[in-house]
């Protein structure tokens, strides 16, 4: 039986350094997305705008009072916007609030759509407004080039009676799938700014193969009691960008699964929440393949976890060429882990000797305090170990003690000041092994 490596550091003292300032700085203000966006007065969009028809849902029906469905003046006004053969604007009026129930919004449209949200558009309470209908969705957006959804406007998942219905908040209900609050699927060119998106029923916002994505200047919040309420998920995705957002939900701040690439993760605040994850992978014998991901810039605060490449037993694949920097941890568990021992069930997960490979992952200039005592952890498989880990210019603190680092299985190499020592096993052939410079990442 292999010798499980375990190094222990005393407690140091560390100088907060200013160049998080920046980050933490740019990434969000709590308040104030309102002035990001100048809407047109009514009658002077020929003049100010590109575009050749603005539509509000008021105009097809929609009430506003957040009491009368206008799921059907918003499938209305869709249908005639995705239509026009010019640029068109689809306008949700701010000071009233929308009550929408499960909607597909498809496309192809035939030009440019711009949803601009400046209103509330709410969920309905009651899950039993799902019966016979996908319980997965809320608002899908399907088969859409070159859409814009932007706005200082708040979708509201009302999500409060599902998570009660959880079975992570009580065992003795069912295990049951609960909507996404916002889906986007098989779309491209696709740029959503300055949203608010807040107790979604379970995933709030959700990419799903989609290409050319960029988000920025969002918040997204939940109870850090709410079950499965990632803030971004990004899953069979190329070309993502999400940047200068916001996200306090109950698991994921951000989620990045099977057979996405090319994504770049740039000045996040999180927390609370399970920290910023890659995976998991490879449940059910899958197969995941998740490479050239670019994590720059981020203040976490009181999450479960910290940056994590998470893995279940038995998968197949691949997370390569990953990429973690200029991350503040504030008071968080497991700040830095890979984890491919992963199982997120009621049971205990069998032992296999399957496993997603990981290799090519560097963590550099990650500073901040620990809230438990192990602070790194890389715990990997016997059949596929990791390769090519990298670590420079990380300090982890305790204000409760001593950091250690753990290893199991996990090669690679340190650079520069490290804290908690590292413990990786040499590998020859991956010293100094690094992520590929960035236009492989920034290609998109």
């Amino acid at each position: 039986m292999k010798k499980l490596v375990s190094f222990s550091c005393s407690e140091c003292s560390v100088v907060l350094i200013f160049m998080f300032i920046s980050v933490s700085s740019s990434i969000v203000q709590t308040e104030g997305f309102e002035s990001f966006l100048q809407l047109p007065n009514n009658g002077s969009w020929r003049t100010r705008s590109r575009y050749r028809r603005v539509l509000s849902v008021g105009d097809f029906g929609a009430r506003g009072d957040g009491l009368s469905d206008d799921t059907e003046a918003f499938e209305n006004a869709w249908k005639i916007a995705c239509s026009l053969p010019a640029r068109a604007r689809i306008m949700i009026p701010a000071g009233y609030t929308y009550l929408v129930h499960p909607v597909d919004l498809s496309g192809p449209c035939k030009s440019r759509v711009t949803l601009t949200i400046s209103g509330t558009i709410v969920a309905p309470k009651d899950p039993e407004a799902w019966n016979g209908l996908n319980p997965r969705k809320w608002l899908y957006f399907h088969g859409v080039n070159h859409l814009t959804v932007e706005g200082s406007g708040t979708i509201n998942g009302m999500g409060q009676e599902w998570w009660a219905r959880s079975c992570k908040i009580n065992p003795k209900n069912p295990c049951k799938h609960a909507p996404t609050a916002l889906t986007f699927h098989r779309c491209k060119v696709l740029k959503i700014y300055n949203l608010m998106i807040i107790n979604s029923q379970q995933m709030h916002i959700a990419f799903t193969n989609c290409l050319r994505v960029i988000t920025t200047n969002l918040k997204v919040i939940a109870p850090a009691t709410s079950p499965n309420t990632d803030g971004i998920h990004i899953s069979a995705s190329r070309g993502v960008e999400v940047k200068n957002s916001l996200v306090r939900t109950g698991d994921d701040c951000i989620s990045i699964v099977n057979n996405s690439s090319r994504i770049r993760i740039r000045s996040i605040s999180c927390g609370p929440g399970h920290g910023i994850s890659i995976g998991s992978l490879g449940k059910s014998r899958s197969w995941a393949q998740v490479h050239n991901v670019m994590i720059d810039g981020a203040l976490l605060s009181n999450t479960e976890n910290g940056v994590r490449i998470k893995t279940w037993q038995g998968g197949g694949g691949y997370a390569a060429n990953i990429k973690f920097q200029n991350v503040l941890m504030e008071n968080v568990s497991n700040p830095i882990i890979i984890d491919q021992y992963y199982c997120d069930a009621r049971f205990p997960c069998a032992n296999q000797s399957m496993a997603v490979k990981v290799e090519n992952v560097s963590f550099v200039h990650i500073k901040g305090s620990s809230a438990t005592e192990e602070a790194m952890r890389f715990a990997c498989s016997d059949t596929s170990p990791c390769e090519g880990l990298y670590l420079e210019d990380i300090d982890l603190v305790s204000y409760g003690g001593i950091t250690k680092s753990f290893c199991w299985e996990a090669y690679g190499s340190s650079s520069g000041f490290v804290h908690p020592t590292s413990c990786f096993t040499r590998n020859d052939r991956f010293i100094k092994q690094k992520i590929p410079p960035n236009s492989a990442i920034d290609s998109f």
